[in-house]
């Protein structure tokens, strides 16, 4: 089968290469420029452009597209291919709207009975700031619209709940995306990330994960894309896990059905538990990203497999299987992330990586060498029998990395 992976990041090489390791698949194309450095072809189409993707997909004859990142869902890339008669791993703009509008994604769990923060949501910036006056800090504010990881902020005092109300209504820093927002109440406790493929029909669930989204050591600094993941999560109990697929996972596939939704892709909640007990913070409808890069190495499954069951509501009849061990993935970012990117900065050392997987999220190869192209760059991945020994082979490969201004975590999975 030819494939085409849509989006340039560290989630779409770590799926890449997992596609790539199916005997149904002849043929894989992907915008990551790494990706020829995992038997993949690389493609410059434009995929900001549904049109041009998809008289990229008949010139090459794709047999299966795999949509990574949300932009495109939330532009109706999946229902645009299906309409022209090609099979999609990704959902349909209608059921990525539980991520790309905050505000629907918060009524559709009230209405379908998910546990979730309370909120109010606000077009009126005096509004707004008036509610926030009666409200105990801290408290948690949400751009309606996708922010690329910038549109959560949670606010210690009045003072800066009332600036980000400026920042996202007012000075419009986020764009439209601001122009609506979410207030919510403040929950405490530890996040996981609860990924699962959907069918439409069934879902199957993926090992849980746990990002650590602030940029620096011990939860410190600003707030990013994912600075680094492990999985599996021990303190995510069994009973817990029952209690997610009954209240969250039950209900969300019950809520898409009752809205005539025929949902195709990954749902990824996630959760935190904590005094208030386990709730939903938010909804993603893809793969999370550093997320994917630690779970699917854990995957025993043709990916490939799993992927086409979903487009042919056959998920019911696949058992997942994965592995015993544990996986941390950490990411070297760039000298100015997340307020900017790197661009053009070599890369050094990443042939003498030998016990670790490496997926490139900004990268651009160039005259034999690869240059630094994005806000993070790389993600780093040991594997083994547990935590301690995962991270041990991710931070021990790390050294052998090197960029002009790399900068990473070293607390990841402590």
């Amino acid at each position: 089968m030819k494939i085409l992976v849509i989006g340039p990041g560290g989630r779409e090489h770590a799926l890449a290469w997992k596609l790539a390791q199916s005997p149904k698949a002849s043929l894989i194309f992907s915008s990551n420029a790494a990706a020829a450095g995992c038997k993949v072809k690389y493609n410059t189409a434009d995929l900001g452009n549904n049109d041009k993707v998809l008289a990229f997909c008949k010139a090459e004859n794709i047999d299966f597209i795999v949509i990574g990142p949300e932009a495109p869902l939330a532009a109706g890339l999946a229902d645009d291919l299906k309409a022209a008669g090609f099979k999609v791993f990704g959902a349909v703009k209608a059921g990525a709207r539980l991520e790309f509008s905050k505000d629907y994604s918060k009524a559709f769990m009230q209405k379908y009975g998910i546990p979730t923060a309370a909120y109010k949501s606000f077009t009126d910036i005096a509004a707004a700031q008036k509610y926030i006056e009666t409200l105990q800090p801290p408290v948690v504010i949400k751009a309606d619209g996708l922010a690329a990881g910038k549109g959560v902020r949670i606010c210690a005092t009045q003072q800066e709940a009332q600036a980000c109300i400026t920042d996202f209504m007012s000075l419009g820093t986020l764009g439209a995306s601001g122009s609506k927002v979410v207030v919510e109440e403040f929950l405490e406790g530890r996040e996981a990330s609860v990924m699962a493929f959907v069918d439409g029909q069934s879902y199957k669930i993926l090992p849980v994960s746990r990002d650590h989204k602030r940029l620096l050591d011990k939860d410190q600094g600003p707030n990013t894309g994912g600075m680094g993941v492990y999985s599996p999560v021990k303190d995510i109990t069994a009973a817990d896990m029952d209690f997610i697929k009954q209240n969250v996972f039950d209900k969300t596939l019950a809520g898409l059905k009752a809205e005539n939704i025929d949902y195709c892709g990954i749902i990824y909640a996630g959760i935190m538990k904590g005094a208030k007990g386990i709730n939903v913070l938010e909804f993603n409808c893809r793969f999370g990203d550093p997320e994917t890069q630690a779970v699917l190495p854990l995957l025993k499954n043709d990916l490939l497999e799993i992927m086409l069951a979903c487009a042919n509501k056959k998920l019911k009849d696949i058992d997942i299987q994965t592995s015993a061990g544990a996986a941390a993935c950490v990411v070297l970012a760039g000298k100015d992330y997340p307020q900017s990117a790197s661009k053009g900065v070599e890369i050094k050392g990443l042939n003498e990586v030998k016990e670790a997987l490496v997926f490139h999220a900004g990268t651009k190869p160039a005259d034999g060498k690869i240059y630094t192209n994005g806000g993070r760059v790389l993600g780093v991945v040991g594997l083994g029998a547990d935590i301690k020994e995962a991270r041990a082979k991710a931070y021990g490969e790390i050294k052998k990395i090197n960029f002009e201004g790399m900068q990473y975590r070293h607390d990841i999975g402590e």
